[in-house]
Order: structure tokens, then C-alpha cells, then sequence
């Protein structure tokens, strides 16, 4: 038997702790009421005769002071559960102690692939994540109502970014960037003025995204079209400039190619800053800039072709790859792009198709970017498309006092998910058990988002300058709290799910995708929406429904599951749980089939949902990806591709990584076995957890999974 540590690791059971634990109490108490050998021995006997392959520390504490109960040592059971109360509290005591060594030593799995976008080794982020892990133990132990940690503890509920709780910050945005660099900023107590010409604007641009980044913990979006009237501003200046030499000199069509060529210099070097600016940025805690470009190209705009040109560079520019230090040209992880898909550009003979055909080349290549369907998002937001926030979650449809719908400047609270999965194991079948429990678990849900909407309230303008008084949120005065913006719907609050699939398996024997599962999921999707709807009403909060892309959750959920309640086949037996409402893996499904059936749920989840499809083989598949765009337009909000890919940073092979007969993986082509610089996806079966020797013994994978 194995015993899960309150800490997550996994030890071998010992008896004689827990004899050295019974036999402590019995010190405390007179000789008539301690337990004999006999009576500990029959404790032990009984917890080995349990069988279980696996117990937390605390299920086996439970059980001896049952037993203790039992055996009419009620004297000896109080004493016991006193030692066992002392030890917690001096637990909770140094809580961070080990964490905080174990990261500074590297040791720290756990932080280390929590964030792919953070490097532990780096003394800025192991700074920024040891006050993480002492925000994560003040929260847990004084700042949160016991009952909610426990209930993160338990799996119950997730808090998210409990290691950034402490501060009055939030979590993802869309940046008011046309405002800011309309109207200018102020960073670092500097004046920064309107731009004059493309080139500057895209350094300031990212200037405000550092900024903006090293003041919350989540992501932001900005839209690339309100960099179209820089560039037009760059292109008047040119021809004034090229005109004051030559006009009259030589031709005016000679005069506008010079100009054109100048115009084209500066567009491929502003979206170069961009790139490079992103990707080499630090922000204060440590890692690059985690930022969204939205790819918009909208009717009526005075500058669409302008856009149009910019969008078309930073296309090819994320095709192209950026070099790494070895000189091989990869794929950066940020900026993520997010383009629209428009009549004018879904491949269906509109003006603009030449970019989405650049766009799904790039997809071939570099797996970016992600996809939305203008047509279904106006559908589903009163006619409106904007760009997610950096995290993917989506914004309710908000009026000014202009009656006009605005959605830049705004931003999310923060963000609580529940576990379904566990729901429906605890429920076992019982229709009416679940119902009842479904809904105190959701409430308990609102109770942790309001300590969210707590820790705002209150909160000066001066805490963050960037967003609440220079523009990249509002423009408060100093001093100004920024209370009004938590309330009315201008900023989201978001319940996140986990495990759709998984709770439909327990709770009707099948897939959400049979005609009985999807009857159930679609109910309890409904019952979520609705539940946020209420909330709404009740607290003037804007409460929205997030299907979370949070793939370490996933595992999270499925690993406490598993260690509290066993192997389920379908449930917990794989390792993970299946994200919000999406298809399990392991499902044979047509990848359109996939994206029509989970549009329905993207309906009913508008605070963020996302689809993937996988292809194999994506840069001989154009053609397939060209058809799968033309499906997405026409049925589905927001979509994304994955494929198995497999790299070698060494030399820049992208093909299979083979494994050699010493069992490593080795490039093929340059030789290369340092698994640290490659890349090996193995998604297929849609695992992505511990690496493991396979049932021959013969074959170790080596090289570190990607979470994608």
C-alpha cells in the first residue's frame, strides 16, 4: 500500500508510525485506558485488511480514531485526536518552509510545469513565485473562510491564483490601447504622447503590454486595428518627405513606389518590435508578456487596408518563427494570435481570402493561430465580435453612457472552478442526491468568488497606474477607488467546470455525445448558466460561465479523485479529466462531427469556451485545414488545431524524433539526444501526464511532455 502525504508525494506504508503514534497518546493517559499490543494490532490488521492499493495520511488517521471509538478507549481516542489536531496546527505554521527550499533547490516539480511560460531556474521567477507560495499559505490559512480551503483541499472547488490573492490585482484584460495611444500614457511617471508614425507606436505598444503584464496575473488582448491609422500616418509622412525632394522631378508613380517601399520597411520592422519586443521582455514576475493579438479586419473601417497589410506581416512574420540561442528559427509562445473569419475572408471568394490562406499555412507550420467565426459570435453577443481576454474567457455585452457597446478597457475579477466529476462519484447514480449537492457546491462556488470581488473592493487607482489611471482600463483621478467598475457588468467574475464528459459517464453509464448523455450534459450546462444568471441578478456582479482551458487542473481534479475514492473506469483511471464540456480523446469522432456537437455547448458557456480538432500531419494537410476553416465559419465560435509534432532545436529538424536502440530519444538528423532540446508531443491518446516505462520494461520516454 502506498500512503499520499498531505503534500501530494506518495510513500510507502509503515506500520510502526502508526504504533509510534498510538503509543504517544497512550503516555498521555492513565494504564487502564491505554491499548494494549493486542488492541493496536488489531487497529493495523485492520486498515492493511482494507485492501486499498492507496490511502491519504488523513483517511488512515480517521480510521484509528474509529477504532479507538470502538474499543471503548474514548480517553485514549481524545488524546489521539489532540496529538493529531497539534501536529496540523504546527503544519500550518511553516507551510510555505518546504516549498519555498524545495524551488530554490529546483526541486519543486509541481511549480516547475505550472507555468511552461516561467522558468523556476531564473532568480526573478523563483522570486516572484516565493512570494507566490507566501501569498498561497497567508490566503489558505487567514484570508479565506476554512470551509473554502478545505474545499480546494478536497478538490471540490479550485481558487485559482491563490499565489497572487494577497494583492488588490486581477486577472485578465482587454487593454483600451486605441485610447492610450490616441489620446497618450503615462509610464513610469513619463509623459508618453500620440505617436507620429507606425514604428513608434508598436514600441509603445508593447511598452504598455510590459507594463500592463507586471501589474496582473493574467493574460491580455490587444486589437491590432487600432495600429492601422499609424501606419497611414507613416505613409502621409513618407510622401510629404519624398515629395518635398523629387516632385515635379520625376514621376508620381516612381515618387509612390519609393513610398510604398518605405512604408513596407517600416511595417515589417514595427511588427518585428513587436515579436522580438514580446518575446524578449521580462515582466516582474519573471516571464515574458502572456499577451493575445487580435486579428480583426472589420466593414466600414477607415483603415481596413492598412490592417489588412499589418495583419498579413504578423502572419508572416509568426511563420517564419523567431531563432532561438542556438539560431534555429521555433515557434514563440507568445504573442498568441487570434484571427477572425469574416464574409470577406472564410474562403469563399471574399476580398480578404489571401490572408486566411496565409493564416492556415501558419497553422500548418507553427500551429497559430486560433480561429473565430465573426458570423456565430454576433449570434451569440448581440451582433458584436471582440477579441477574448488573454486567458480565453469572454466578456458580457456592456453599453457606456453613450449606448454604445464597449468591451476594451475591461477586464475579469478572477476565477473559481468547480469539479463535477466528483459530483457525480459522490452522488453514485442517485439523481436527486446529485441535484441537491450540485447546487450547495455551486453555492459554495459563489461564496469563493465574492472573497474575489472582496479583495477588489476598495482598491486605489494608485495600486495600479497603468490600467486604472492611465488608460489601459480607465482613467481614475488618484486616490479614486475603483469599485464602480466591479459592478453593473463592466468587469466579468467567471465559475469554471471541469469534467462534463466524466460526470455524464457516472451519472447515465454513457458519453455526453449518445443521445441520452447529451439530454443530461446539456441539463446541467443549462443549470450552470442559469445558476450564473441568478447570481447576477442578485449582486449586480457580472457572473459569467468559463470553460476553463486549464489543463493542469484537469489533472489536479482526476489525482484527488483517484486517491479519495479509487479507480473508476472512465472517470479516474485515465489520469485526468476531460476539460469543460469537450469530447473525451479516447472517443472515436469525426473532427467536424466534434466541433458541431461542442458549438452547442460554446453556446451555452459565453464567459470563454474553446474547441480543438487534431489533424496529423498538418503541413500536408492545407488543403484539410482550408475545409476545416470554411466548417469553423459556419458552425462553431471559436476553434483552435493540434496535431503530434515533434522538433529538434539542435538543428531544426521537424519530424518524428525516433528512439534509439539504448532506448533515448535521438534526432534523426543531426544526431541530437539532449531531450531538453526537443520538443516530442504524444497526443494521440490524448495522455499528457507522468512519463513511465511501457509493460514490455523495454521503451522510456525521456523526453518532458508538453502540455498544449
Amino acid at each position: 500500500m502506498k500512503v499520499i502525504k498531505r503534500d501530494g508525494r506518495e510513500v510507502d506504508y509503515d506500520r510502526q508510525k502508526i504504533i509510534t503514534a498510538i503509543q504517544k497518546a497512550n503516555n498521555e493517559v492513565v494504564k487502564k485506558e491505554r491499548a494494549s499490543k493486542e488492541d493496536i494490532n488489531s487497529i493495523i490488521e485492520y486498515i492493511e485488511q482494507l485492501g486499498r492499493r492507496r490511502m491519504l495520511v488523513e483517511d488512515i488517521q480517521d480510521v484509528i480514531e474509529e477504532q479507538l471509538m470502538s474499543l471503548e478507549k474514548y480517553e485514549l481516542a481524545k488524546k489521539y485526536i489532540v496529538y493529531r489536531y497539534t501536529r496540523a496546527l504546527v503544519r500550518k505554521q511553516n507551510t510555505t518552509d518546504e516549498s519555498i527550499l524545495s524551488l530554490i533547490r529546483n526541486e519543486n516539480k509541481e511549480l516547475a510545469e505550472e507555468n511552461s511560460n516561467k522558468n523556476t531556474v531564473i532568480a526573478s521567477t523563483q522570486r516572484d513565485y516565493i512570494a507566490g507560495e507566501v501569498s498561497r499559505d497567508l490566503t489558505k490559512r487567514l484570508l479565506l473562510p476554512e470551509k473554502i480551503t478545505e474545499a480546494d483541499a478536497n478538490g471540490i472547488l479550485h481558487f485559482h491564483d491563490a499565489d497572487y490573492f494577497i494583492q488588490p490585482i486581477f486577472n485578465c484584460c482587454l487593454i483600451n490601447i486605441g485610447d492610450m495611444l490616441d489620446n497618450g500614457t503615462v509610464m513610469n511617471g513619463k509623459l508618453i504622447e500620440s505617436p507620429k508614425s507606425f514604428q513608434v507606436a508598436c514600441t509603445v505598444m508593447t511598452q504598455i503590454i510590459a507594463a500592463v503584464a507586471s501589474n496582473q496575473y493574467g493574460g491580455q488582448s490587444v486589437d491590432l486595428k487600432h495600429l492601422g491609422k499609424y501606419l497611414r500616418k507613416s505613409r502621409e509622412k513618407f510622401t510629404k518627405e519624398i515629395e518635398k525632394l523629387y516632385k515635379g522631378k520625376i514621376p508620381d508613380e516612381v515618387i509612390k513606389g519609393i513610398v510604398d517601399e518605405r512604408v513596407k520597411s517600416e511595417l515589417k520592422s514595427g511588427v518585428q518590435t513587436i515579436q522580438y519586443q514580446i518575446n524578449t521582455l521580462m515582466t516582474t514576475n519573471g516571464q515574458s508578456p502572456f499577451v493575445t493579438l487580435f486579428l480583426h479586419l472589420e466593414e466600414g473601417d477607415p483603415y481596413i487596408e492598412e490592417n489588412a497589410m499589418i495583419i498579413e506581416e504578423v502572419i508572416r512574420q509568426r511563420y517564419e518563427g523567431i531563432k532561438n540561442e542556438a539560431g534555429v528559427y521555433v515557434t514563440p509562445a507568445f504573442p498568441k494570435l487570434v484571427y477572425v473569419l469574416d464574409e470577406h475572408n472564410c474562403l469563399k471568394g471574399g476580398k480578404y481570402d489571401y490572408l486566411t490562406k496565409l493564416a492556415v499555412r501558419c497553422s500548418a507550420k507553427r500551429m497559430y493561430p486560433d480561429y473565430i467565426s465573426a458570423k456565430k459570435m454576433r449570434e451569440n453577443y448581440e451582433g458584436n465580435v471582440f477579441s477574448p481576454m488573454g486567458c480565453r474567457s469572454f466578456l458580457a455585452p456592456w453599453k457606456n453612457e453613450k449606448g454604445e457597446y464597449q468591451f476594451e478597457g475591461r477586464f475579469n475579477q478572477g476565477v473559481v472552478s468547480i469539479n463535477l466529476p466528483q459530483i457525480g462519484i459522490v452522488a453514485n447514480g442517485d439523481m436527486n442526491k446529485f441535484w441537491k449537492l450540485f447546487d450547495e457546491r455551486l453555492e459554495l462556488c459563489k461564496e469563493a468568488l465574492m472573497c474575489r470581488h472582496y479583495a477588489l473592493l476598495g482598491t486605489y487607482s494608485d495600486v495600479s497606474p497603468i490600467h486604472w489611471k492611465y488608460g489601459a482600463i480607465a482613467r481614475l483621478k488618484s486616490g479614486e477607488k475603483i469599485d464602480k467598475l466591479l459592478y453593473g457588468g463592466y468587469s466579468s467574475i467567471s465559475l469554471g467546470y471541469i469534467g462534463i464528459y466524466e460526470l455524464t459517464v457516472l451519472m447515465t453509464g454513457e458519453s455526453h455525445t449518445t443521445e441520452k448523455g447529451k439530454e443530461f450534459a446539456i441539463k446541467v450546462m443549462k443549470h450552470l448558466r442559469d445558476t450564473v444568471e441568478k447570481w447576477k441578478k442578485e449582486t449586480n456582479i457580472g457572473f459569467a460561465l468559463y470553460g476553463t482551458p486549464a489543463e493542469s487542473l484537469c489533472y489536479k481534479f482526476a489525482r484527488i479523485d483517484k486517491e479519495k475514492y479509487g479507480v473508476i473506469k472512465d472517470v479516474t483511471d485515465k489520469g485526468y479529466y476531460t476539460n469543460s464540456y469537450h469530447v473525451d480523446v479516447r472517443e472515436k469522432i469525426d473532427a467536424f462531427d466534434k466541433l458541431k456537437f461542442e458549438s452547442e455547448f460554446q453556446d451555452l458557456s459565453r464567459g470563454g469556451a474553446i474547441s480543438y480538432i487534431e489533424i496529423p500531419n498538418l503541413k500536408n494537410n492545407v488543403e484539410a485545414l482550408e475545409e476545416a476553416i470554411k466548417f469553423i465559419y459556419d458552425n462553431i465560435q471559436y476553434a483552435e488545431f493540434n496535431t503530434k509534432s515533434d522538433y529538434c532545436y539542435e538543428c531544426g529538424y521537424d519530424g518524428e524524433i525516433i528512439i534509439n536502440d539504448n532506448n533515448e530519444w535521438e534526432c534523426p538528423q543531426c544526431g541530437n539526444k539532449d531531450h531538453a532540446k526537443m520538443t516530442v508531443v504524444r497526443r494521440t491518446c490524448g495522455y499528457l501526464g507522468e512519463n513511465f516505462w511501457n509493460a514490455g520494461k523495454t521503451k522510456e520516454i525521456k523526453a518532458r511532455v508538453l502540455h498544449l
